[in-house]
């Protein structure tokens, strides 16, 4: 099965796993030799490139693929791995995109990842991609893919993706300030000498008419055009259908369907049944409502007593929106308000997301009870953070980690686990909500992992195990809500016997249907939305947003086509907002700039996607100096005041001005070597390495580009060529 290729979606999902096999041997004696050879070449040439963390692991025959490495490290992999001299890498899933690592085994570690907009499954261009890596043309005759089942997905969900087909051809075409630019201007607004001040008219722009025709043959409208209207007009008649079949099960037309074809007596004896019935079930989820709240409330004091020296472990449950139940094996941490987690308590106690509603206490329930719900921690299996209030709360076991110092001075496990929680950004997602609060998981680190490690499967814990015990009121709500449930069975049937129930039955068996019918309709609905999202043309609207955005603020007069000073710095600008760079770059504060105090800047507006690591064991980031911070908070007002103009148009291009990261910038263009910079660094290197490539690339346009100071220009000469510097200068070639 091996080479292989795990794919892991998390950076320190990959590292973990090496350290994991790092006592493990996939190499032989001879193989062994060859990684030692290879890495005392590449240690000799590219001495700061070299990951020693991973150094380990690679002589075992394992490594880690991801963005956090040096591009240099990870080429080093890449030959190692197709000279069979790397046997299992552990990549993120960017590897299964433009690599050639062909593997004979792809593992993939789940169905589903972690996206800003929370736990969403792969669908199946990206399986596909990643599956695609199994196999070597002309060594193997098949290849192999696994998929790993998880807490999160099971088979359901693996038939789910497989089967779902391909996800449609998708453009990336967007409209930008630089394109804008290009398509649009015409004369130059020039000043050559005092005695005229006359317009250059030696070049023409382009009407708005005439760049709309060449927006509207950008491939992603040549593909979607077609497709888009036969989309929509399938949409537009599921929608009716829909509607008329909604209309023939509304309690109306049930009565109407019902009067036609019952006698008058026995459609009087079904309809005043049904009223009872009716009555009966909401008098039956009232009863429900209760056992939640009592339940509640016995499981308070049991998990404080519990909490008492030791960690018990417990069993989270919810059900997703697909109607499949997970169960969480988890070591409990406590509750929120009593953790010296002041991060996670301020979170809680100020985020309107965990709000909790009190009005669901009802009346009758017991009136001793402090605050209803409240949210508690856990540590599950899968290495995650929960936050959850006693509603998601399966059952509560007696054993678990003893709260006790393991050498006499060293910290209690509940006081490690909650600095580690502490320690962490607070990036939660919602898994499940209900009235009695929400669910919300978030990553471990790798310092969590050897705990999540030591929790129990479920199947080794016994029932004797449990210690959930229920109040006396509970049981007693526990006896209503049953006693009602038999009346509500006893009235269903006692209906099945009344005169006209068979032809009532008919009537109730074809609501059923439809009922059926308008759900895979709306399933249809909702994917032909998505797809509809995916293939619309796009450009057109944010063409015309963004150049009211670059008239108002002169830069280009739209009309006449002129373009000003400010336009010709942005359109001869690569970047993601090339207004905003030129708007900086034009700036007279940065004259005053010291070379790397200019990169420091300028590396402030390079930053976006970069992040701090917060599960690495340093936290250090190098301080820019105050000039360069001066500098950013004057630029900040500027940034303000364009976001502004940008949201009154409708444009929502990001505007970058990060701070975090600009001393590191203005370290290394000061001469700070690699391994200086990196010791005790809370970034990963690729992550830096990347940061420092787009300030230098941004450097390096600064000569080039039109109306911009000749002091600016000798500044930023200095700067590119002093960070221009190994490791750095080695990733492009």
């Amino acid at each position: 099965m091996l080479p292989a290729v795990w794919f892991i979606f998390s950076r320190k999902g990959c590292d973990a796993a090496v350290q994991y096999l790092e006592e493990s041997k996939l190499l032989n004696e001879l193989e062994i030799t060859e990684v030692e050879l290879a890495l005392k070449r590449f240690r000799a040439q590219y001495p700061d490139a070299v990951r020693e963390s991973s150094a380990k692991g690679l002589l075992r025959g394992v490594a880690a693929h991801h963005a956090g490495c040096l591009p240099l490290w990870k080429s080093f992999i890449e030959e190692l791995f197709q000279k069979g001299l790397v046997k299992v890498v552990f990549a993120t899933e960017t590897l299964a995109a433009g690599m050639n690592m062909p593997a004979r085994t792809a593992v993939i570690s789940s169905l589903s990842k972690r996206t800003e907009s929370g736990r969403t499954l792969l669908n199946s261009n990206e399986l596909l991609q990643m599956a695609g890596r199994a196999g070597r043309r002309g060594i193997d005759e098949r290849g192999h893919v696994v998929l790993v089942q998880t807490p999160n997905e099971g088979a359901e969900e693996c038939c789910k993706v497989l089967f779902s087909g391909l996800e449609p051809l998708v453009s990336q075409f967007t409209a930008s300030y630089g394109m804008v630019l290009n398509l649009l201007a015409g004369a130059k607004v020039t000043r050559t000498s005092p005695e005229t001040d006359e317009s250059d008219a030696s070049r023409s722009g382009r009407t708005l008419e005439e760049a709309r025709k060449l927006v509207e043959q950008s491939f992603g409208n040549y593909v979607g055009s077609n497709v888009m209207i036969t989309a929509k007009e399938e949409l537009a008649r599921i929608q009716n259908e829909i509607e008329l079949l909604a209309s023939e099960i509304t309690d109306e037309a049930i009565d109407k369907k019902s009067r036609k074809l019952l006698s008058q007596s026995a459609y009087k004896e079904i309809a005043d049944l049904q009223e009872e019935l009716r009555a009966e079930k909401r008098i039956r989820t009232d009863l429900r409502r209760k056992i939640e709240l009592e339940r509640v409330f016995s499981l308070k004091p049991l998990l404080e007593e519990l909490g008492n020296g030791h960690l018990p472990f417990m069993c989270l449950q919810h059900t997703d929106s697909d109607g499949v139940q997970h169960q969480i094996p988890a070591v409990y941490l406590g509750n929120v308000d009593s953790l010296k987690a002041s991060k996670v308590k301020n979170m809680v106690n100020e985020s309107d997301s965990f709000a909790l509603n009190m009005e669901i206490c009802s009346s009758d329930a017991k009136s001793d009870h402090a605050a209803g719900p409240s949210y508690h921690v856990a540590l599950g299996s899968d290495n995650s953070w929960y936050i959850f209030t006693e509603k998601w709360i399966k059952t509560v076991y007696k054993t678990g980690f003893p709260d006790a110092a393991l050498v006499i001075g060293d910290a209690l496990p509940r006081e490690i686990m909650t600095t580690l929680l502490d320690k962490v950004d607070m990036q939660w997602e919602k898994v499940a909500e209900s009235e009695l609060g929400g669910l919300w998981c978030m990553d471990g680190s790798l310092e969590t992992w050897s705990w999540s490690l030591n929790v129990p499967v479920l199947s080794s814990l016994s029932e004797e195990d449990e210690a959930l015990q229920f109040s006396e009121t509970y049981q007693n709500a526990v006896e209503s809500y049953k006693d009602q449930r038999n009346k509500v069975a006893r009235l269903k049937k006692k209906i099945s016997r009344t005169e006209g129930f068979r032809e009532y039955k008919k009537i109730l068996d074809i609501a059923k249907f439809t009922e059926e019918k308008i759900r895979r309709l709306k399933a249809r609905s909702r994917r032909l939305v998505t797809r509809i999202e995916q293939i619309e043309p796009s450009g057109w609207k944010e063409f015309l947003q963004i150049s009211n955005v670059i008239h108002e603020i002169r830069a280009l007069d739209i009309n006449s086509q002129i373009i000003y000073p400010l336009g010709e710095t942005a359109a001869a600008i690569r970047g993601e907002n090339e207004l905003w760079l030129a708007m900086v770059l034009r700036n007279k504060v940065l004259l005053d700039l010291k070379p790397p105090q200019l990169a420091a800047v300028l590396g402030g507006l390079v930053s976006e996607g970069i992040k701090v690591r917060p599960w690495k064991n340093n936290s250090y980031i190098y301080e820019a100096s105050t000039t360069v911070m001066n500098v950013i908070t004057l630029l900040d007002d500027q940034r303000s005041s364009f976001f502004e103009l940008q949201e009154k148009h409708g444009v929502k291009i990001p505007c970058c001005l990060d701070r975090q990261f600009s001393g590191m910038v203005e370290a290394w263009a000061s001469g700070l070597t690699w391994r200086e910079i990196m010791m005790d660094c809370a970034m990963d290197e690729g992550d830096l390495a990347r940061l420092l490539r787009r300030t230098i690339d941004l450097l390096a346009q600064v000569p080039k580009l039109p109306d911009i100071d000749p002091v600016l220009k000798s500044n930023a000469v200095k700067a590119s060529s002093v960070m221009d510097r190994p490791p750095i200068s080695e990733l492009v070639r």
